[in-house]
């Protein structure tokens, strides 16, 4: 049974049923005083206990999809096909096609989410469920791609559009950007009220080897997650999708974790990423249990810690042609006094915006508040390519 199956849910909800009836019937037994009852009742309440977390954690996992699979909860088989290796050039062979690095997928939770586009392609629009390679990193990364109506209109059937990449925060994946944050249906109602244009987005994980939060940072000698983002991910999408090639096109958004991965990965890459939009980041990467040590030993590793930290970057480093958007809540959101120092040390080139909310916490209530905003600001920092797909 899938990890994030009902009927291995519904199993394990059984299970603990059954462990807690279990305890309650054997419980007169072990009643007295001696060694064996006092074991007994300890490992009553253990087994028991054991159940009820685990059927916790099987419903909380399938309901917001932390983990996709037991490879994923595990830490197992990330690694992409060999054939991947043999992947030349810039440019990516159709999906379904032998090497191609945009590839189609199952659901990944997508059959999950409710309130998406219905209906005709050209009409509604459509999400797509893929799996994206690294040619470079050697990693393969669950996505949905959402396409917006004109994407299918005949009129812009040379036309290349916009994309935002979104980025989850951690441990979470794409589903809960399309399920709890509602990014796709949220996006596809400004575009079919005209206030944003019609854009691609493309939903990601910041972590390309989980459990291990990679922080969409190049670990020495293990995952090479900013090269995935900022080499990998855009030639896939470019090789696939008519979408434009210059960085005035591209923008980041993301919360939380991803959140500060936007602000990384525009401000260490301008000449990828023109544009974040960052709801509740951080503004440093720092190592903690979920990371493991991300920058190395010595010298280098020291220095590789403060070039991500974006404070450090905005007083010692020439500040990049980018524009940027942060959020915050004077009230609720422990990064409210990094939001204000961040946004006092910003100047041009570079350029910064940011949405602070009165009241507001680190979850999902408060980042469907701020997304609508967030996506209108990105609307008017993205140009609309102007060059189009030359006819073969």
């Amino acid at each position: 049974m899938g990890l994030t199956s009902r009927s291995l849910e519904y199993v394990m909800i059984a299970l603990a049923v059954g462990c807690a009836g279990l305890t309650l019937w054997l419980w007169p037994r072990f009643a007295g005083r001696g060694v064996r009852a006092w074991l007994g009742r300890l490992a009553a309440l253990a087994v028991t206990q054991c159940a009820i977390v685990a059927a916790l954690a099987l419903a909380v996992n399938t309901t917001f999809q932390f983990y996709g699979s037991w490879d994923e909860l595990l830490g197992e088989g990330e690694a992409a096909p060999a054939a991947l290796s043999h992947v030349q050039g810039g440019a990516a062979a159709p999906v379904g096609a032998s090497g191609g690095l945009v590839r189609p997928a199952p659901p990944q939770g997508l059959d999950k989410v409710h309130g998406l586009p219905s209906g005709p392609p050209d009409k509604a629009g459509k999400v797509e469920s893929v799996r994206i390679l690294g040619r470079r990193s050697q990693v393969a990364t669950p996505a949905y791609v959402y396409l917006p109506p004109q994407y299918f209109q005949r009129q812009y059937a040379r036309q290349r559009f916009p994309v935002i990449v979104a980025i989850s925060g951690y441990p979470g994946g794409t589903f809960l950007l399309a399920q709890h944050l509602r990014l796709p249906q949220t996006a596809g109602g400004l575009i079919r009220t005209g206030a944003m244009q019609p854009t691609v987005i493309v939903m990601v994980r910041p972590t390309i080897a989980p459990p291990r939060d990679t922080e969409c940072v190049d670990v020495p000698g293990g995952p090479q997650a900013e090269t995935y983002f900022t080499q990998d991910l855009p030639e896939a999408l470019r090789g696939h999708y008519r979408i434009g090639h210059d960085p005035s096109a591209w923008g980041v958004l993301g919360y939380s974790t991803g959140g500060t991965c936007a602000l990384e990965l525009t401000m260490r890459h301008p000449r990828v990423y023109g544009a974040a939009a960052a709801l509740s980041p951080d503004y440093r990467v720092v190592n903690d249990p979920t990371t493991g040590d991300l920058f190395g030993p010595g010298p280098q590793g020291e220095r590789g810690k403060l070039e991500h930290d974006l404070q450090w970057r905005l007083h010692h480093l020439p500040q990049p042609q980018v524009s940027v958007l942060v959020s915050s809540s004077r009230r609720g959101e422990p990064n409210y006094g990094a939001t204000r120092d961040f946004l006092a040390a910003v100047r041009p080139p570079m350029s910064a915006q940011s949405i602070i909310l009165d009241r507001g916490s680190h979850n999902f209530r408060t980042w469907r508040r701020e997304l609508p905003t967030a996506l209108r600001w990105m609307n008017g920092q993205l140009t609309f390519p102007q060059d189009v797909v030359h006819s073969r």
